[in-house]
């Protein structure tokens, strides 16, 4: 099978590809559509599978063949505890890591978007924070209700650790009533997400890979 074929496979099966050069070989991986967590989304939407992309993770970060990892991203959100557990992944890899939101990085996304070390974002794309939504069945009872408000600080707190915005401002956007029709949060740009300090930096994908290879090139050093 040719080269680029091989690629074409690896993109269909696992949205991801593996670069090579004579400097650096680095991953490429897309969290596009929705995350898909315990259950399975309807026929015909794009859908990023968590239980395909943590143990990709972990072939990355055992691979040394593998120089650095770029997540790109564009996706709507989704499942919380999905998203959460992938976005804990990037975070505990040694490996360099780096993000560029394009399109959105919205709900869930934006854990994601911070996960990796360093985070850029396009100008013309934009990020939706909103609190915790609770969709189904539940249960009328206090115990419910504090699940859900924990479930909103492992955010808010992951969100803080891994960019340099403040719990305040976080909570602030999530709670806007303004801004959304049905809905409490904010829809930022690209540049407000920077003067926030929730992504490093706007930029593109030679922005994004250049501090890639940096970052590559220092931990050889």
């Amino acid at each position: 099978m040719e080269k680029s074929e091989e690629n074409l496979n690896e993109i269909e099966k696992s949205g991801a590809i593996k670069t090579k050069n004579s400097r650096e070989s680095i991953h490429c991986l897309s969290i596009i559509g929705q995350i898909e967590g315990h259950y399975f989304l309807p026929e015909g939407q794009k859908a990023t599978k968590y239980e395909h992309i943590i143990p990709l993770l972990v072939s990355i970060e055992e691979d040394d063949d593998v120089d650095g990892v770029l997540i790109i991203l564009n996706t709507m959100g989704g499942d919380v505890e999905a998203g959460l557990a992938i976005a804990e992944m990037i975070a505990s890899m040694t490996k360099p890591t780096v993000s560029l939101v394009l399109g959105g990085g919205h709900s869930i996304g934006v854990p994601l978007a911070t996960s990796a070390k360093r985070s850029f974002i396009v100008p013309s794309a934009t990020m939706t924070i909103h609190p915790v939504r609770i969709t189904g069945l539940v249960v009328g009872v206090p115990q419910t209700f504090r699940y859900f408000e924990e479930m909103q600080k492992r955010i808010v707190n992951f969100i803080c650790d891994h960019s340099n915005a403040s719990p305040e401002k976080v909570r602030e956007l999530m709670m806007r009533p303004d801004e959304l029709a049905t809905d409490v949060g904010s829809i930022i740009e690209g540049k407000q997400a920077v003067e926030y300090g929730i992504i490093d930096k706007v930029g593109g994908l030679s922005d994004a890979m250049e501090e890639l290879r940096r970052m590559i090139k220092e931990r050889r050093n």
